[in-house]
């Protein structure tokens, strides 16, 4: 009944839904200080693990529920841009580097600038603006030739229904392809539950506990609410997705803009709006809005510069820390693995990078 509902009222039923998930999101990166380049320059700068052990938690909860809503039929996650039967290993790996550098230079990923815009961060509204007019460039622009050109020249296609590794287990052992993504969730999960959970820091951490577990928890609502409002003979079917935020901030921007011809906004631009309301209300409880610029010129120059490569990195890897390294690694989706790894790789570079930055200022 929900179902039917859902799909009859697709577009109502995605937008609000975004708007909620998008503003309990937001809400939960503000109050928990959640950050993935956060969670990068606190090893390097401290050995201290914590906020990145709530990243990879993020990501085991998010694929655990993920996986269970596919098995119980509520989503279709072959449908998702995510599992594509194609691997574009240059871009999941040049672009998640890219991005990682970018996410450095501009003080956060994008779904940290949102926290911070919502909280008065002008210098992080700014580099969302520039964020998303160079990832529509990157999309469809005049950088878009060049990105095309280098996937169709590097892309494998790969030897099974999607890239998901459930089904590269399925085509190696002959294993049913739904029991194959369960066994393989059961062991990345089991592993990184593991990671998390085994060092005391992290167990007697509770505000990195519930970080890790409510990003993950909003990303497994996103999948539902989608997967609930598909519906293949529609005339224009929603296309299951949960959070992410590279294309949907370009895509923001193009609403505020055409708002009188376009339609409602979906899913993406509703979590957007949603981040920023929800972060913009717990700075207000929290007592903490302030609105806040750039420090210098130097301080503007490396936001801006960290806001166009994570533009471009971006799309080329199909994603960001959380579009990518948590949403898509919620599909079992080998790209998702490789971008979250080159993110990882291109975060501890850019933070080199920072350090000779500002030494030479």
């Amino acid at each position: 009944m929900l179902r039917d509902f859902a799909a009859s009222n697709a577009a109502l039923f995605v937008g609000l839904g975004g708007l909620v998930i998008g503003f309990l999101f937001g809400t939960i990166v503000y109050r928990t200080n959640y950050c993935a380049m956060g969670g990068l320059a606190d090893i390097h700068n401290f050995n201290d693990y914590r906020r990145f052990r709530a990243w990879v938690l993020a990501a085991a909860v998010a694929l655990i529920g993920t996986q269970l809503l596919r098995a119980g039929g509520v989503v279709e996650l072959d449908k998702a841009m995510y599992l594509v039967p194609t691997l574009n290993w240059v871009g999941y790996l040049a672009g998640g580097f890219i991005f990682g550098i970018g996410m450095v230079l501009a003080g956060g990923c994008p779904s940290r600038n949102l926290a911070r815009a919502g909280g008065g961060d002008l210098r992080s509204l700014l580099t969302l603006t520039v964020l998303g007019v160079v990832a529509f460039m990157t999309i469809a622009g005049v950088l878009a030739p060049v990105r095309v050109t280098l996937e169709q020249a590097t892309s494998l296609s790969v030897r099974a229904p999607t890239q998901g590794l459930g089904d590269r287990l399925s085509l190696l052992t002959g294993m049913a392809r739904g029991s194959a993504a369960l066994v393989v969730t059961l062991l990345i999960g089991a592993a990184a539950l593991a990671f998390c959970f085994m060092d005391a820091r992290f167990r007697a951490s509770p505000v990195h506990i519930a970080s890790g577990v409510g990003v993950g928890v909003t990303v497994v609502a996103g999948w539902a609410l989608t997967g609930l409002a598909y519906d293949e003979m529609a005339a224009r079917p929603v296309q299951p997705i949960s959070l992410t935020y590279i294309r949907p901030i370009g895509e923001t921007l193009q609403w505020l803009s055409l708002y009188t011809a376009t339609p409602a906004p979906g899913f993406g631009v509703s979590s957007v709006f949603g981040a920023l309301i929800g972060a913009f209300a717990a700075a207000i409880s929290m007592g903490r809005f302030k609105l806040v610029t750039f420090s210098d010129t130097g301080d503007t120059l490396r936001n801006l510069a960290g806001a166009a490569l994570m533009g471009i990195g971006g799309v080329m890897a199909l994603g960001c820390t959380v579009g990518q390294a948590v949403t898509g690694v919620s599909t079992l989706a080998v790209g998702s693995f490789l971008t979250f790894g080159a993110i990882v790789a291109g975060g501890f570079y850019g933070l080199k990078l920072l350090e000779r930055w500002i030494e030479a200022e």
